[in-house]
């Protein structure tokens, strides 16, 4: 008998009959002699429609009352779940974040789980019920519902898996695994059978729409291994897991676009020390992540300093360079939007040469500009003009011979 965390996307309970299809889905594996909980997200689209019928109403809604509204998807898709296991004659029970105990911080909309207390879906687990939970939700320290950021029915089930110390999790979503690169973008693309956490740890947060990097990052911490799996297919997909050296043979193992990308910079700012410990001390303080940062060579005490944010968080993030401008002294700020950002991944990269000079010369022949790069030991990734976002991503993926990969 094994323990198991399944994780169904929007996709997976679209409808009746989708949901349906997974409950018997569910009873089939925990008639194997299984104990199963189910993570389930909202239905697709459900989490957009929500957020416009906020914006209607409110221009600018509460973070607490919009987090207090998107939850109610999660909770919709697991009661239905759990009502067609009933109907199918076996028990199971729907189960919210607060329920289950998924206590977070309190940053909403982009909450972080803290703990999760197991008593409960292990009770039920205990009298033969399959536990059906709402994912992407929790509670902070003041029984305040909070929400765990797009995607994050995927961090709810890793979270979960590492907290009843599951034998495996499952992500069933729309997609047979994880792919060399988007096959929306690279029709050759390849799915691979295994891949470490680190290899789509990085290609989560550099584009890749698979899996959550929050997820991917629990995964890692607490060794929970995971397979991306079709709902629709219910094959094997790609197994998540610890490195192993076979791994090593293959210099890059996939290739991912990120069109959601902006660029801030801001110009003539005074070169000393203490400067860019100012910027970015304030951008953190307002939780806004940046990616790639680049300060240019300085020249008669100026220089010029640039960085990265999700085109969300642009706006935001230019009004706090704009109130930082006259304190530190910079000339202006300048931002562009019409940026994505291109990469390369693969653990080989650590015991192979000529990895960039590859990526940067099939980049050149694709007639693809670089305006700023970033490198970690098992990445490359260029900043380019996102009108050649998909060039880009076929002539790097073409470069490495990623269509050839088993």
């Amino acid at each position: 008998m094994a323990l198991i965390v399944q994780k169904y996307g929007g996709t997976s309970v679209a409808n009746p009959e989708r949901i349906r299809t997974v409950a018997r889905h569910i009873v089939d594996c925990h008639d194997k002699g299984n104990q199963v909980v189910a993570v389930v997200s909202a239905r697709a689209k459900q989490t957009d429609e929500l957020i416009a019928m906020a914006k209607e109403i409110c221009p600018e809604p509460s973070p607490r009352e919009l987090d207090m509204l998107l939850s109610i998807g999660e909770q919709m898709s697991s009661a239905l779940m759990a009502m067609a296991i009933h109907a199918l004659g076996r028990e199971a029970v729907s189960l919210t974040g607060v329920q289950v105990g998924i206590k977070t911080d309190n940053i909403y909309s982009k909450a972080k789980i803290q703990d999760i207390d197991n008593s409960r879906i292990l009770g039920h687990l205990s009298r033969g019920e399959s536990v059906i939970v709402a994912g992407f939700q929790g509670v902070d320290s003041a029984n305040n519902i909070t929400t765990l950021g797009r995607g994050g029915s995927d961090t709810t089930a890793i979270a979960i898996a590492a907290a009843i110390k599951a034998d495996i999790c499952d992500i069933y979503t729309d997609v047979d695994g994880v792919y060399t690169a988007d096959p929306r973008i690279v029709p050759d693309a390849r799915m691979l059978k295994t891949i470490s956490y680190d290899e789509l740890l990085e290609m989560a947060s550099l584009g890749a729409k698979v899996m959550h990097s929050r997820a991917v990052e629990i995964a890692k911490r607490f060794d929970v291994p995971f397979r991306v799996r079709s709902s629709f297919t219910w094959a094997e997909g790609t197994l998540v897991c610890k490195e192993v050296p076979e791994m090593e043979k293959i210099t890059v193992r996939g290739a991912a676009v990120d069109k959601n990308e902006a660029k801030v910079t801001m110009r003539g700012v005074s070169d000393k020390p203490g400067v860019a410990a100012r910027i970015f001390g304030e951008i953190a303080a307002q939780n806004l992540n940046v990616d790639m940062i680049i300060q240019n060579i300085s020249a008669n005490g100026r220089t010029d300093v640039s960085f990265t944010v999700t085109k969300t968080d642009l706006a935001k993030a230019l009004r706090i360079a704009e109130k930082l401008r006259g304190e530190i002294g910079a000339a202006e700020v300048l931002s562009d939007d019409k940026v994505a950002k291109v990469s390369v991944v693969g653990i080989g990269m650590r015991s192979h040469t000529g990895v960039a000079e590859r990526m940067f010369r099939a980049l050149a022949e694709a007639e693809v500009n670089i305006q700023m790069i970033s490198t970690s030991e098992i990445k490359i990734s260029c900043v380019i003009n996102d009108d050649k976002a998909d060039a880009a991503l076929r002539a790097v993926h073409k470069a490495f011979d990623l269509d050839k990969i088993e």
